[in-house]
Protein backbone atom coordinates (compact mmCIF):
# COMPACT_ATOMS: atom_id res chain seq x y z
CA UNK A 1 0.00 0.00 0.00
CA UNK A 2 1.43 4.02 -1.07
CA UNK A 3 2.66 6.09 2.13
CA UNK A 4 -0.16 8.48 2.80
CA UNK A 5 2.93 10.33 4.30
CA UNK A 6 2.78 14.59 2.88
CA UNK A 7 5.39 15.44 0.91
CA UNK A 8 6.04 18.88 -0.33
CA UNK A 9 4.61 19.54 -4.02
CA UNK A 10 6.43 18.70 -7.54
CA UNK A 11 7.59 21.84 -9.54
CA UNK A 12 4.79 21.77 -12.39
CA UNK A 13 6.83 21.93 -14.96
CA UNK A 14 8.93 19.50 -13.88
CA UNK A 15 6.05 16.69 -12.93
CA UNK A 16 5.09 17.01 -16.71
CA UNK A 17 8.73 15.42 -17.39
CA UNK A 18 7.83 12.98 -14.46
CA UNK A 19 5.34 11.44 -15.98
CA UNK A 20 6.87 10.83 -19.32
CA UNK A 21 9.64 9.09 -17.45
CA UNK A 22 7.61 6.97 -15.75
CA UNK A 23 6.59 5.45 -19.03
CA UNK A 24 10.69 3.96 -19.01
CA UNK A 25 12.13 4.16 -15.81
CA UNK A 26 9.78 3.08 -12.96
CA UNK A 27 10.22 5.35 -9.78
CA UNK A 28 10.52 2.15 -7.91
CA UNK A 29 13.14 -0.45 -8.23
CA UNK A 30 13.39 -4.09 -6.74
CA UNK A 31 16.66 -6.38 -6.91
CA UNK A 32 15.04 -7.89 -10.54
CA UNK A 33 14.63 -4.48 -12.01
CA UNK A 34 18.53 -3.96 -11.39
CA UNK A 35 18.80 -5.29 -14.94
CA UNK A 36 16.64 -2.82 -16.44
CA UNK A 37 17.77 0.33 -14.73
CA UNK A 38 21.93 -0.98 -16.16
CA UNK A 39 20.22 -0.96 -19.07
CA UNK A 40 18.63 2.59 -19.47
CA UNK A 41 22.17 3.68 -17.54
CA UNK A 42 23.94 1.88 -20.35
CA UNK A 43 21.84 3.72 -23.06
CA UNK A 44 22.49 7.06 -21.04
CA UNK A 45 25.99 6.92 -21.05
CA UNK A 46 26.29 6.25 -25.09
CA UNK A 47 24.69 9.61 -25.26
CA UNK A 48 26.84 11.26 -22.81
CA UNK A 49 30.19 10.21 -24.92
CA UNK A 50 28.92 11.38 -28.57
CA UNK A 51 28.01 15.23 -26.63
CA UNK A 52 31.84 14.92 -26.24
CA UNK A 53 33.31 17.92 -28.60
CA UNK A 54 36.42 19.49 -28.50
CA UNK A 55 37.53 17.70 -25.51
CA UNK A 56 40.21 15.29 -25.47
CA UNK A 57 39.23 11.16 -23.80
CA UNK A 58 41.78 9.14 -22.76
CA UNK A 59 41.14 5.91 -21.06
CA UNK A 60 43.53 4.91 -18.25
CA UNK A 61 44.21 1.67 -16.68
CA UNK A 62 45.21 2.41 -12.70
CA UNK A 63 46.07 0.40 -9.87
CA UNK A 64 43.24 -0.98 -8.04
CA UNK A 65 42.55 -1.54 -4.23
CA UNK A 66 44.95 -4.31 -2.78
CA UNK A 67 44.03 -8.00 -4.34
CA UNK A 68 41.75 -6.19 -6.37
CA UNK A 69 41.37 -5.66 -10.27
CA UNK A 70 42.73 -3.21 -11.85
CA UNK A 71 40.37 0.37 -12.40
CA UNK A 72 39.74 1.83 -15.36
CA UNK A 73 39.75 5.86 -15.11
CA UNK A 74 38.45 8.40 -18.47
CA UNK A 75 40.39 11.84 -18.25
CA UNK A 76 38.93 14.53 -20.42
CA UNK A 77 40.49 17.53 -21.39
CA UNK A 78 39.77 20.24 -23.56
CA UNK A 79 42.04 20.42 -26.72
CA UNK A 80 43.90 23.56 -26.13
CA UNK A 81 47.55 23.44 -27.11
CA UNK A 82 50.21 26.23 -25.49
CA UNK A 83 48.74 26.03 -21.97
CA UNK A 84 51.27 25.40 -19.54
CA UNK A 85 49.74 26.85 -15.87
CA UNK A 86 48.10 23.56 -14.39
CA UNK A 87 44.36 23.58 -14.45
CA UNK A 88 41.90 22.62 -11.16
CA UNK A 89 41.06 18.71 -11.04
CA UNK A 90 37.83 17.08 -10.92
CA UNK A 91 37.29 13.44 -9.95
CA UNK A 92 33.83 12.34 -11.29
CA UNK A 93 31.81 9.70 -9.56
CA UNK A 94 29.10 8.58 -11.09
CA UNK A 95 25.35 7.46 -9.54
CA UNK A 96 23.26 4.82 -9.95
CA UNK A 97 21.96 3.68 -5.87
CA UNK A 98 25.70 1.55 -6.07
CA UNK A 99 23.79 -0.92 -8.52
CA UNK A 100 24.03 0.91 -11.96
CA UNK A 101 25.56 3.30 -14.17
CA UNK A 102 28.87 3.76 -15.66
CA UNK A 103 32.20 6.13 -15.56
CA UNK A 104 30.36 7.80 -19.20
CA UNK A 105 27.15 8.78 -17.07
CA UNK A 106 26.93 12.52 -15.31
CA UNK A 107 29.68 13.81 -17.99
CA UNK A 108 26.65 16.86 -18.58
CA UNK A 109 27.70 18.17 -15.84
CA UNK A 110 31.84 18.08 -16.09
CA UNK A 111 31.22 19.32 -19.46
CA UNK A 112 29.51 22.39 -18.24
CA UNK A 113 32.17 23.00 -15.84
CA UNK A 114 35.45 22.54 -17.80
CA UNK A 115 33.98 25.51 -19.68
CA UNK A 116 33.56 27.54 -16.66
CA UNK A 117 36.88 26.63 -15.18
CA UNK A 118 39.90 25.00 -17.04
CA UNK A 119 40.37 21.89 -15.20
CA UNK A 120 40.97 18.26 -16.15
CA UNK A 121 37.90 15.79 -15.37
CA UNK A 122 38.97 12.17 -14.31
CA UNK A 123 35.46 9.69 -14.31
CA UNK A 124 36.30 5.91 -12.14
CA UNK A 125 34.37 3.02 -13.34
CA UNK A 126 34.26 1.54 -10.10
CA UNK A 127 32.75 -1.36 -9.44
CA UNK A 128 28.89 -2.25 -8.89
CA UNK A 129 26.91 -4.02 -6.05
CA UNK A 130 25.01 -6.69 -5.78
CA UNK A 131 28.05 -8.59 -7.49
CA UNK A 132 30.63 -6.62 -5.62
CA UNK A 133 29.75 -5.08 -2.45
CA UNK A 134 31.20 -3.05 0.00
CA UNK A 135 33.96 -1.61 0.58
CA UNK A 136 34.23 -2.47 -3.25
CA UNK A 137 32.93 0.64 -4.80
CA UNK A 138 34.81 3.24 -2.42
CA UNK A 139 37.92 1.08 -2.35
CA UNK A 140 38.13 1.81 -6.54
CA UNK A 141 37.34 5.17 -6.35
CA UNK A 142 39.64 6.08 -3.32
CA UNK A 143 42.57 4.11 -6.10
CA UNK A 144 41.34 6.35 -8.41
CA UNK A 145 41.58 9.51 -6.35
CA UNK A 146 45.17 8.62 -5.14
CA UNK A 147 46.46 8.00 -8.77
CA UNK A 148 45.11 11.41 -10.10
CA UNK A 149 46.63 12.84 -7.21
CA UNK A 150 49.93 11.15 -7.62
CA UNK A 151 50.04 12.03 -11.01
CA UNK A 152 49.01 15.53 -11.33
CA UNK A 153 52.23 16.86 -12.41
CA UNK A 154 51.66 14.70 -15.47
CA UNK A 155 48.29 15.35 -16.19
CA UNK A 156 48.80 19.22 -16.06
CA UNK A 157 46.78 19.01 -12.87
CA UNK A 158 47.42 21.55 -9.64
CA UNK A 159 47.28 18.90 -7.42
CA UNK A 160 46.33 21.21 -4.24
CA UNK A 161 42.71 22.17 -6.67
CA UNK A 162 41.38 18.69 -6.86
CA UNK A 163 37.54 18.30 -6.30
CA UNK A 164 35.39 14.79 -5.45
CA UNK A 165 32.45 14.81 -6.80
CA UNK A 166 29.26 12.29 -7.84
CA UNK A 167 25.89 12.68 -7.35
CA UNK A 168 23.55 10.48 -6.06
CA UNK A 169 25.41 6.86 -5.30
CA UNK A 170 28.36 8.76 -6.63
CA UNK A 171 27.59 11.80 -3.66
CA UNK A 172 28.11 9.18 -1.16
CA UNK A 173 31.29 7.91 -2.41
CA UNK A 174 32.46 11.07 -2.86
CA UNK A 175 32.13 11.56 0.74
CA UNK A 176 32.97 8.14 1.78
CA UNK A 177 36.34 8.88 -0.09
CA UNK A 178 36.61 12.53 1.74
CA UNK A 179 36.44 10.59 5.11
CA UNK A 180 38.96 7.70 4.02
CA UNK A 181 41.17 10.39 2.81
CA UNK A 182 41.51 11.96 6.49
CA UNK A 183 41.29 8.91 8.37
CA UNK A 184 44.28 7.38 6.11
CA UNK A 185 46.59 10.95 6.36
CA UNK A 186 46.36 11.46 2.45
CA UNK A 187 46.33 14.80 1.60
CA UNK A 188 42.53 15.47 1.14
CA UNK A 189 40.49 16.64 -1.93
CA UNK A 190 40.50 20.59 -2.09
CA UNK A 191 36.78 19.99 -1.86
CA UNK A 192 33.76 17.65 -1.79
CA UNK A 193 30.46 18.26 -4.00
CA UNK A 194 27.89 15.86 -2.72
CA UNK A 195 24.78 16.50 -5.46
CA UNK A 196 21.91 14.69 -3.89
CA UNK A 197 24.25 12.59 -1.67
CA UNK A 198 22.94 9.19 -0.88
CA UNK A 199 24.10 8.81 2.84
CA UNK A 200 22.55 6.70 5.29
CA UNK A 201 21.18 3.67 4.95
CA UNK A 202 19.50 3.67 8.13
CA UNK A 203 15.71 4.84 6.31
CA UNK A 204 15.24 7.28 9.95
CA UNK A 205 14.09 10.26 8.55
CA UNK A 206 10.90 11.67 7.41
CA UNK A 207 12.22 11.97 3.66
CA UNK A 208 13.75 8.33 3.48
CA UNK A 209 10.25 7.28 3.77
CA UNK A 210 7.40 9.34 2.41
CA UNK A 211 7.99 8.65 -0.88
CA UNK A 212 6.22 5.10 -2.39
CA UNK A 213 6.00 5.10 -5.71
CA UNK A 214 6.86 8.69 -6.72
CA UNK A 215 9.77 10.44 -7.89
CA UNK A 216 12.46 8.83 -9.06
CA UNK A 217 14.32 6.82 -6.46
CA UNK A 218 11.36 6.10 -3.68
CA UNK A 219 11.98 4.04 -0.51
CA UNK A 220 11.71 0.90 -1.96
CA UNK A 221 14.76 1.52 -4.42
CA UNK A 222 16.79 2.92 -1.49
CA UNK A 223 16.28 -0.43 0.30
CA UNK A 224 17.33 -1.85 -3.14
CA UNK A 225 20.51 -0.25 -3.07
CA UNK A 226 21.78 -0.33 0.33
CA UNK A 227 20.76 -3.93 0.44
CA UNK A 228 22.80 -4.73 -2.52
CA UNK A 229 25.59 -3.21 -1.07
CA UNK A 230 25.74 -3.58 2.45
CA UNK A 231 23.94 -7.33 2.23
CA UNK A 232 21.93 -8.23 5.16
CA UNK A 233 24.11 -5.78 7.35
CA UNK A 234 21.91 -2.68 6.11
CA UNK A 235 20.02 -0.75 8.60
CA UNK A 236 21.91 -2.57 11.50
CA UNK A 237 24.11 -1.64 13.87
CA UNK A 238 27.48 -2.66 11.98
CA UNK A 239 27.53 -0.20 8.78
CA UNK A 240 31.26 1.75 8.61
CA UNK A 241 30.75 5.20 7.22
CA UNK A 242 32.89 4.63 4.29
CA UNK A 243 29.84 3.03 3.45
CA UNK A 244 27.36 4.99 4.67
CA UNK A 245 28.94 8.74 5.31
CA UNK A 246 25.76 9.51 7.56
CA UNK A 247 27.21 7.45 9.87
CA UNK A 248 30.47 8.89 10.85
CA UNK A 249 31.20 9.21 14.33
CA UNK A 250 32.88 13.09 13.29
CA UNK A 251 33.01 14.78 10.29
CA UNK A 252 35.58 17.45 11.56
CA UNK A 253 38.60 17.94 9.46
CA UNK A 254 36.63 17.05 6.41
CA UNK A 255 37.28 19.83 3.09
CA UNK A 256 34.62 22.31 2.46
CA UNK A 257 31.30 20.75 0.55
CA UNK A 258 28.80 21.76 -1.77
CA UNK A 259 25.96 19.54 -0.55
CA UNK A 260 22.18 19.70 -2.36
CA UNK A 261 18.90 17.93 -2.77
CA UNK A 262 15.35 18.09 -4.13
CA UNK A 263 12.61 18.96 -1.88
CA UNK A 264 10.97 16.03 -2.99
CA UNK A 265 13.29 13.34 -3.09
CA UNK A 266 14.54 10.20 -0.66
CA UNK A 267 17.74 11.84 -0.07
CA UNK A 268 16.85 15.14 1.42
CA UNK A 269 16.89 14.84 5.15
CA UNK A 270 20.12 13.14 4.90
CA UNK A 271 21.88 15.94 3.01
CA UNK A 272 20.60 18.71 5.13
CA UNK A 273 21.74 16.94 7.92
CA UNK A 274 25.00 16.45 6.73
CA UNK A 275 25.77 19.67 5.53
CA UNK A 276 24.89 21.02 9.38
CA UNK A 277 26.74 18.14 10.66
CA UNK A 278 29.72 19.50 8.75
CA UNK A 279 28.97 22.91 9.97
CA UNK A 280 28.51 21.91 13.94
CA UNK A 281 31.92 20.41 13.14
CA UNK A 282 33.78 23.74 12.26
CA UNK A 283 33.75 22.93 8.74
CA UNK A 284 32.01 24.37 5.71
CA UNK A 285 28.99 23.16 3.41
CA UNK A 286 27.21 25.57 0.54
CA UNK A 287 23.69 23.81 1.17
CA UNK A 288 20.30 23.86 -1.47
CA UNK A 289 17.62 22.37 -1.53
CA UNK A 290 15.35 22.82 -4.47
CA UNK A 291 11.85 23.05 -3.84
CA UNK A 292 9.61 20.86 -5.90
CA UNK A 293 12.58 18.97 -7.69
CA UNK A 294 12.69 15.10 -7.51
CA UNK A 295 15.46 12.70 -7.33
CA UNK A 296 18.07 13.74 -10.22
CA UNK A 297 15.85 16.45 -12.16
CA UNK A 298 18.59 18.54 -13.37
CA UNK A 299 19.56 15.86 -15.62
CA UNK A 300 16.27 14.65 -16.48
CA UNK A 301 15.16 17.82 -17.58
CA UNK A 302 18.03 20.28 -18.00
CA UNK A 303 16.24 22.87 -19.83
CA UNK A 304 13.69 23.33 -16.68
CA UNK A 305 13.59 26.63 -15.02
CA UNK A 306 14.54 25.08 -11.61
CA UNK A 307 17.23 22.95 -13.40
CA UNK A 308 19.16 25.78 -14.68
CA UNK A 309 19.20 27.30 -11.62
CA UNK A 310 20.24 24.54 -9.54
CA UNK A 311 23.01 24.02 -12.44
CA UNK A 312 23.94 27.81 -12.48
CA UNK A 313 24.22 27.42 -8.59
CA UNK A 314 26.83 24.05 -9.10
CA UNK A 315 29.04 26.50 -11.87
CA UNK A 316 29.24 29.25 -9.27
CA UNK A 317 30.43 27.42 -6.30
CA UNK A 318 32.77 25.64 -8.78
CA UNK A 319 34.35 28.80 -9.79
CA UNK A 320 34.98 29.81 -6.12
CA UNK A 321 36.00 27.25 -4.94
CA UNK A 322 38.74 26.43 -7.88
CA UNK A 323 38.56 28.55 -10.00
CA UNK A 324 41.91 30.53 -9.02
CA UNK A 325 45.00 30.59 -10.88
CA UNK A 326 47.54 28.47 -9.29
Amino acid sequence: MRSIRPHPPFDPELAAVLAAVHEVNPPTITPDGIAHLRTITNEYGVLARDALVDVAVEDHVVPGPTGAPDVVVTVLRAEESGRAEPRAGLLHIHGGGMVAGHRMVGLDWALEWMGAVPMVVASVEYRLAPEHPHPAPVEDCYAAFTWLADHADELGIDPGRIVVEGGSAGGGLAAGLSLMARDRGVPPPAAQMLICPMLDDRARTPSSTELDGEGLWDRTSNATGWSALLGPAAGGPDVPSYAAPARADSLAGLPPAYVDAASVETFRDEAVEYATRLWHAGGQAELHVWPGGFHGFDSVAPTAVLSRDARAARVNWIRRTIGRQA
